[in-house]
């Protein structure tokens, strides 16, 4: 089966089309203030503008509320909900959009209890864990901790990179992989150049 690829903390039209232009499945826009990758709502439908069809606009939350979920959902193009805080799974339910948690993979996390836990989600993002950092450390984690039955499930984020991914399609065999900092020039600011090394990575690991 072919890995998806999500290009993860976008902030510019031009980086969302370079994503595009090479071959990636999703984009990501990053609503929580905190990150240096954060966009508003406004900032968020100007990247989108001019999109294709079949391209998936992942809209990333921490702990945010419901109403602010819903006002950002009225203005933006959101296809699929991505939650990277302590959120319940009844926190989130009932948007109106499918739905991924991000999962840090502490030292002690069961995947298979955490995949029962958020029975509704579409799949599972493992992310490196970092005290106080919920996503975009930069690092990687131990990729042998990931059950293999439940690799149709996983979308394995946590510092890949274009050097990286070959191998980590490879180990892992995950529904999609999904990057931020590991495509970037700057915080923020991608590099088309790593984006198209980063999708040639995964396909060499396809095979």
């Amino acid at each position: 089966m072919r890995t998806r690829v999500k290009i993860c903390g976008l902030t510019r039209r031009e980086d969302a089309r370079a994503a595009v232009d090479a071959g990636a499945d999703a984009i990501g826009l990053v609503f929580y203030p905190p990150s240096p990758r954060a966009v508003t709502p406004q900032q968020a439908q100007e990247v989108i503008t001019g999109l294709p069809p079949f391209v998936t606009v992942v809209g990333l939350f921490v702990d945010e509320r419901r109403e602010q979920i819903a006002e950002i959902l009225a203005a933006v193009r959101i296809d699929l909900l991505q939650f990277h805080g302590n959120e319940s799974p009844e926190a989130c339910a009932g948007h109106g959009r499918p739905w991924i948690k991000a999962v840090p993979m502490r030292e002690a996390v069961d995947l298979h209890t955490v995949r029962a836990h958020y029975g509704g989600a579409a799949a599972l993002l493992l992310d490196t864990y970092r005290p106080g950092i919920p996503g975009g450390t930069g690092s990687g984690f131990d990729w042998r901790r990931i059950p293999p039955d439940l690799s149709g499930d996983i979308i394995l984020a946590g510092g890949l990179t274009p050097e990286t991914v070959e191998q980590a399609v490879r180990q892992v065999r995950p529904y999609a992989v999904d990057v931020s900092g590991g495509v970037e020039r700057a915080k923020g600011v991608k590099d088309a150049a790593r984006i198209a090394a980063f999708m040639h990575g995964v396909r060499r690991g396809e095979s």
